[in-house]
């Protein structure tokens, strides 16, 4: 059930990125009214917290492994670098 959670979050990540791009290129071209480029940013704003949502949970998920003194590995949660933030 969580696989197929996570399968279903993909997808919902996948869809919601193409439609942010496809939004930018439209604003970007300039042919939208003012109103249809307001509606079109409200929507990007509300597919990018989405998307920010969905990466940061699947953070949390991502483990690495890391080696032991004694050369085996075990896994540990990631921790991001917050270096680049």
């Amino acid at each position: 059930m969580a696989e197929q959670k996570s399968e279903s979050s993909i997808a919902d990540f996948e869809k919601s990125l193409d439609e942010l791009e496809k939004l930018v290129r439209d604003l970007e071209q300039g042919e939208l009214s003012l109103e249809q480029s307001l509606g079109a940013f409200e929507r990007g704003v509300k597919l990018t917290r989405a998307c920010q949502h969905a990466l940061r949970s699947a953070e949390q998920r991502v483990e690495q492994l890391v080696p032991r003194e004694d050369g085996s590995l075990e896994t540990q949660p990631f921790q991001p670098d917050d270096t680049t933030g």
